[in-house]
């Protein structure tokens, strides 16, 4: 019995290794590294807490700093009486950051798809270094400290970084399509990780100069960055006239082949004349609506399952510097460098349930069983003993459990909903639905900072990973609809093939 084309398994590297050329060589670096030198300057911040801390508080509070006379001159323009008041502030900074980020996401995924992606990118990239320049070390060198300045430069940064992530996602689905994208973008997701791990190495080489030049050193590489990417980047096949994914020179098999896995198999036969967008007589692909994008398939439920992910993922990226310096007690630049080991664990975790999800075409029951052993592994790391050893070793679990599944949904997942048979493929959708992703991730991410030093101010860091377990578990809750579609398919695939044996 020969078996329908959409339940043939197609070999995960088959499409990608035919058509890999130089330019996709040189797209996957830019765009990866791209992205690598946001987050870069975003982990500065996170790994600066503790001296930008002792800054802001009276010199009678910090013992690190030299004893000043007269105490009056040279205490009356710090910010904060005492450092729970500075960690609160720092705790409201970055909730201020991912709210703006949030809302910028959202008008960049539009933006993204009806203007250059290049552009865009570089922009963000070359506009957010100036204003991380001006946050962390033109104000200390002028020793200007005030409240509001602080606040307004950092809405500035979440709506600048906000152009990055949709349109590097954009960018890499015009090139890669679905043969081996859950592996492909499992590899290129762990860009921000690399992002993490570079600027907590940035920052701990240049910590004892003083915090104002780990600021400078990561604003100046993205600056530098921003550039390479306008003269350096192509958004799409078309540019170097190469074939746009989907097209039907290369016949049926490889149309199967790039046909995503969001696709609604059990519709294909009645709808499909049906799309979102109306047929365009000269094949130019239109942006579609933001509303449009939120009714597609899948949508709504991965943006608020990855709300209550990236909210998890985002607490360890901004809070685990501080959490070691004040939990254990160890010094800043050691608990920078130690903290890398949660991104390593992202890493490899995202590049093998990637992969995995390629073998089996499917992504839901992939991150189903990686989050819930990332329940198990949050659990043991709240009891990490006092053991740098041990503790970076669980550290790396709990980054395979909840990095990895952060960056599916974040990469290949988005990119999987962004071309669905309902907008036909088409990389104008692309932005827009991984903006909404991201952008009501970053939602969730935002409100989650400010909860974090509220319960731990309150209750305590073991309050914080029992909060930690609660949004994990609300994950699976929001995607279990469709694990359980997912694993009908799967069953419903393996029947059809032992009755074709």
């Amino acid at each position: 019995m020969a078996l329908p084309g959409s339940l043939r398994r197609q070999p995960a590297n088959r499409g990608l290794v035919s058509h890999c050329t130089h330019h996709h060589v040189v797209v996957f670096l830019l765009t990866f590294f791209s992205y690598s030198l946001l987050h870069a300057s975003r982990k500065t911040f996170s790994n600066v807490k503790v001296s930008i801390s002792s800054q802001w508080t009276p010199s009678c509070l910090n013992s690190t700093a030299p004893e000043l006379q007269p105490y009056e001159l040279w205490n009356s323009n710090l910010l904060f009486p005492n450092a729970e008041e500075a960690t609160l502030f720092l705790g409201t900074l970055d909730t201020i950051f991912l709210f703006s980020y949030a809302m910028g996401l959202f008008v960049s995924g539009i933006v993204g798809d009806r203007l250059n992606l290049r552009w865009v990118l570089s922009f963000g990239m070359c506009s957010s270094a100036l204003v991380v320049f001006f946050f962390g070390t033109l104000t200390e060198w002028l020793h200007f400290y005030n409240k509001w300045f602080y606040c307004c430069l950092w809405v500035v940064n979440g709506l600048l970084q906000s152009t990055g992530w949709p349109c590097v996602v954009a960018v890499m689905g015009n090139w890669f399509g679905k043969a081996g994208r859950g592996f492909v973008f499992g590899l290129w997701s762990a860009c921000a990780s690399v992002g993490n791990i570079l600027g907590a190495f940035l920052a701990s080489c240049v910590l004892k100069y003083g915090y104002e030049y780990a600021f400078l050193v990561t604003a100046s590489v993205q600056f530098a960055g921003g550039v390479i990417v306008f003269f350096g980047l192509l958004t799409s096949p078309k540019e170097v006239g190469l074939p746009e994914l989907g097209a039907d020179e290369d016949g049926g098999a490889e149309e199967d082949a790039n046909r995503p896995l969001m696709g609604n198999d059990d519709a294909d036969d009645d709808d499909r004349n049906y799309s979102i967008q109306a047929t365009d007589t000269d094949n130019q692909p239109k942006a579609i609506g933001f509303f449009q994008a939120c009714c597609l398939p899948g949508v709504v439920l991965y943006s608020l399952a990855y709300a209550c992910l990236k909210l998890v993922n985002y607490s360890f990226f901004f809070w685990l510097p501080f959490y070691l310096s004040n939990n254990f007690g160890w010094k800043e630049a050691e608990a920078d460098q130690l903290s890398i080991w949660y991104d390593v664990g992202g890493i490899i975790g995202g590049t093998i349930q990637g992969l995995i999800s390629d073998v089996l075409q499917k992504r839901a029951p992939v991150l189903a069983i990686s989050l819930l052993f990332a329940v198990g592994s949050l659990f043991g790391y709240s009891r990490s003993p006092n053991s740098k050893p041990i503790n970076a070793v669980i550290m790396a679990i709990t980054g395979f459990f909840i990095g990895g599944p952060s960056n599916m949904i974040s990469s290949a997942i988005s990119a999987d909903l962004g071309r669905q048979d309902l907008v036909k493929g088409s990389s104008e959708a692309l932005a827009t639905v991984t903006g909404i992703v991201d952008g009501t991730g970053s939602i969730g991410a935002a409100m989650g900072q400010y909860l974090v030093s509220l319960i731990q101010e309150n209750l305590g860091w073991m309050w914080v990973f029992y909060f930690f377990i609660l949004m994990t578990s609300s994950t699976i809750l929001f995607i279990s609809p469709l694990i359980v579609r997912e694993v009908k398919l799967l069953l419903h695939e393996r029947r059809l093939r032992m009755l074709a044996e």
